[in-house]
């Protein structure tokens, strides 16, 4: 799955996903809250802030929050609607359902990490 196709949003869907909406400018979560879930961008926009800083945009299609996937800690940023927008939560039991039958999506986000910690890279 190449990380800029669009995401087959019928896996999460068959799977009964929760999918959960926020206004312009509602937190869907802050930094250090406790994490269990990551999200996908159904509709709308997400900016992922910490100290202030916009460290990414996430669209339609994009992903944040998998950390928690991954390490169980706590939030290391917030997120934030900053238009109307539609997301669906992945648990860990639904991520390893989605790889199950999507075994690519792991790859995508792994990708998606991957990217992130070049970029981070080169800022510094």
């Amino acid at each position: 799955m190449n990380q800029d196709s669009p995401f087959d949003f019928s896996i999460l869907d068959q799977i009964g996903a929760p999918y959960r909406f926020f206004e312009a400018g509602e937190k869907i979560f802050l930094e250090d809250d406790a994490a269990d879930a990551m999200y996908m961008v159904r509709s709308g926009r997400v900016d992922v802030i910490t100290y202030g800083t916009v460290l990414e945009n996430v669209r339609a299609g994009g992903i944040f929050g998998e950390l928690a996937l991954i390490d169980d800690g706590r939030r290391s940023a917030a997120a934030m609607a900053t238009e109307p927008t539609e997301v669906v939560q992945i648990d860990k039991q639904t991520f390893l359902a989605v790889i199950r039958n999507d075994p690519e999506f792991a790859l995508r986000v792994m990708s998606l990490l991957a990217n992130r910690l070049r970029r981070m890279n080169k800022e510094h």
